[in-house]
Formats: C-alpha cells, structure tokens, sequence
C-alpha cells in the first residue's frame, strides 16, 4: 500500500479505492527471511532494492502472485516469488 500511495499527484478517488485493498501480514521472521532474499538477489549480481525485497517477501510468504509491470521483480522469481 505504501508504495501504491507513494505518488503525490494521486486523485483523492483513488487514493480511497486503494485504501480500501487488504494488506498481507507480517509472519514472525519476515525481516530475516527478507534479509536473505536480499542477499541472494545481490549475490546473483542484481539490483535489489529494499522496497522490492520487501514486497517480494510478504508475497513469498502468503503465496500470492505479484501483479508488476516492474521488470527487478523477475530476479525474485527463481527464489519463490510467483509473478502473474
């Protein structure tokens, strides 16, 4: 949610509609598994910024796909993360 409501220029509407979306939950060890994950994506040589490891994580975690046009996220696909 904080990435989707990072833009300034957002039209109150949809700043609401989003609002409105579920939110994952953190399950107990998310920050050193994403610290791991981190690491792995930095270690194959890629980018890896910690916003992106952190979406990647809680969606690895809950086992939900990822719905991006962002192309950093395909370096987390090999490690569990399932995009759609």
């Amino acid at each position: 949610m904080c990435e989707a409501l990072s833009d300034p220029v957002l039209p109150r509407a949809l700043i609401e509609d989003i609002s409105t979306l579920p939110v994952l939950d953190v399950h107990e060890g998310f920050w050193h598994r994403a610290d791991l994950l981190r690491a792995k994506v930095i270690k194959e040589g890629h980018k890896a910024k910690l916003a992106d490891t952190l979406i990647a994580q809680s969606c690895i975690d809950q086992r939900v796909p990822l719905i991006t046009h962002d192309r950093d996220f395909r370096h987390y696909s090999s490690l569990g993360l399932e995009l759609a």
